[in-house]
């Protein structure tokens, strides 16, 4: 048997984020419970990696553990603005960024520790929001200019709680590799 991995399966360890054509409340729930619960996992994943650790990537030509941390604090920055630019502006255009560009920029090289505590306080924020959405609420839209559609804001939850289990999965698939 062929156990050879391949680089779709490196670069999506979870798989494809695939949204479901309804949210019922206990996916909601379940979404709020693993954004809620990702600085914590995440923390305890990299908390005894090295730094030679931190600076490896998790496929070729892919970002390192270190860079995928601080991707995950950028992004998760970009998720609270949506999440708040979509409840209080009437389906808002949305600000585009350069998640590459980013990953190139010095402050990826600081220390992990500043992008944990990030995490911490913006899914404590994010959070918030989510347990206290109505029901219309949660389907208030925004436009990403470069993407169709206009998301609602269960999809944008269920997006985010599987960016948060697919980055992780980055790091730990990359570990099992080192027989952590």
């Amino acid at each position: 048997m062929d156990t050879t991995i391949t680089d779709e399966q490196l670069r999506y360890p979870t798989g494809k984020f695939q949204p479901p054509a309804t949210f019922t409340d206990e996916d909601l729930r379940g979404y709020i419970e693993t954004i809620k619960t990702l600085p914590g996992r995440l923390r305890q994943a990299v908390i005894q990696l090295t730094d030679a650790q931190m600076n490896t990537t998790y496929r070729p030509g892919g970002w390192t553990l270190k860079q995928v941390v601080h991707h995950l604090a950028d992004s998760h920055m970009n998720a609270l603005m949506r999440f708040k630019l979509a409840l209080t502006e009437e389906n808002p255009t949305i600000k585009p960024y350069d998640e590459a560009g980013w990953a190139l920029q010095v402050d990826y090289r600081l220390p992990i520790e500043c992008s944990l505590k990030t995490l911490e306080g913006l899914h404590l924020h994010m959070v918030a929001l989510l347990e206290s959405f109505t029901e219309t609420e949660w389907q208030r839209t925004y436009v990403h200019p470069e993407r169709p559609g206009t998301p609602d804001l269960q999809r944008t939850a269920a997006m985010y709680a599987w960016h948060s289990n697919h980055h992780l999965a980055h790091i730990t698939q990359t570990m099992k590799q080192w027989s952590l």
